[in-house]
């Protein structure tokens, strides 16, 4: 079977396992948080809701990357797939995470409050058939329970045919994407519509939620390279996800650092050309004083430097050129976040403690939960029908 030729340990080591260290990161992140709900609460709702879209992009797309492989009989990353695959496991965790959002809808939200001014109260009005509590919280019902399912079955499924070696199971996980890939990408635009766009309700764009999906697809190529690089730092899977895994996964990042541009610049551009006044306050908010070098950062972060460094071939294999490139647009996420999300209660880029408290509680749940799942199973899904495929990739 393709597992026979697998000359490398599957099972992730003690030693090479720092759930403890991302528990305890955790738990005084949960403590410092709650002494900010005390403190100062909209603070506290801005910064989490900040921290939880970006952990959500990371599960998010990976379940987004499994299927495709699944859809499409790749073998190139099958070594690589049960990193994803686990990812997005325990989606049905977020769903309680989300609930200091729900409770705190009415302070983060303006759309559920009286409005001044004519033009706010009419447009609060007009919108208010989608933009209502009740249909809010059903829609988000909705979407963790899709995404739960989804992110359950694909793992049980895939775990399953490690244990008995059944490749039909190969079928069932195609059956489960197909139908997955349409429902993904109705939840996760509506979702980036409730949870970013509607923060400033007179604001709108029907690209935003293939921008939030492109943010979060460029960045699960960064977050594999790091997880496969530290893999190999601690000596693990050398010979299983070898160095023209990781190529690929370089040009992964370097494509979709291209169509990430792309979407973001034609969403700015049309904003920008139809200068419709309710659209372009959007960003001539985030492009003034402090915000503007936020832009800036992310520009560079997210695109020039990727770019330049990783248009050469070689490149794309240097693990040091990966490495920072990555750890590059893992932060320029975070910072685009935070320009999305901060100016609906800063007019400034405002630091605050509460931006690291709350990343760092939804971090150490994060990986926490990550690395027990990852240690439970098989690093590698070793009975799959591709995998030896995949393990002779040259």
């Amino acid at each position: 079977m393709a597992h026979t030729k697998l000359t490398d340990n599957v099972q992730l080591p003690d030693s090479a396992n720092p759930s403890k260290l991302f528990i305890t990161l955790g738990a005084v992140g949960v403590i410092a948080s709650l002494i900010g709900v005390v403190v100062n609460y909209e603070q506290f709702l801005h910064s989490y809701l900040t921290s939880f879209t970006f952990f959500m992009s990371i599960s998010l797309a990976s379940m987004f990357l499994v299927m495709i492989h699944h859809i499409t009989r790749s073998s190139w990353g099958i070594t690589l797939r049960r990193i994803p695959e686990t990812f997005s496991s325990y989606i049905w965790v977020f769903a309680l995470l989300f609930i200091p959002i729900l409770i705190g809808m009415g302070s983060l939200y303006g759309w559920t409050q009286e409005q001044s001014g004519w033009f706010y109260q009419e447009l609060r009005e007009y919108k208010s058939p989608y933009l209502n509590e009740p249909f809010f919280i059903i829609r988000n019902i909705i979407y963790f329970a899709v995404w739960s399912f989804l992110g359950y079955k694909l793992y049980k499924n895939s775990i399953e045919m490690d244990k008995t070696g059944d490749w039909g199971i190969d079928s069932t996980l195609r059956k489960i994407s197909a139908p997955g890939i349409f429902f993904f990408g109705f939840t996760v635009s509506f979702a980036s519509f409730d949870w970013i766009m509607s923060l400033r309700f007179d604001w709108f764009s029907t690209m935003f939620g293939v921008y939030y999906f492109a943010m979060s697809f460029q960045l699960v190529f960064a977050v594999l390279i790091l997880m496969v690089l530290f893999l190999r730092n601690k000596g693990l899977l050398l010979n299983t996800i070898a160095k023209p895994h990781i190529r690929d996964l370089g040009g992964w990042l370097f494509a979709f650092s291209v169509f990430y541009t792309y979407i973001a610049f034609g969403q700015f551009f049309l904003i920008y050309y139809a200068n419709i006044p309710e659209a372009t306050l959007f960003f001539y908010y985030r492009l003034e004083g402090s915000y503007q070098y936020m832009l800036y950062f992310t520009l560079f972060g997210r695109f020039v430097i990727p770019f330049i460094l990783l248009l050469n071939k070689p490149s794309k294999g240097n693990y040091k050129v990966l490495k920072f490139v990555s750890v590059l647009i893992v932060v320029s996420h975070i910072v685009e976040l935070y320009w999305l999300i901060m100016p609906s209660l800063h007019d400034s880029f405002t630091f605050h403690w509460l931006d690291i408290a709350t990343f760092f509680a939804l971090a150490g749940i994060f990986f926490a939960l990550f690395f027990t799942y990852f240690k439970k199973q098989n690093m590698v899904p070793i009975n799959d029908p591709k995998l030896a495929e995949s393990l002779n990739k040259h």
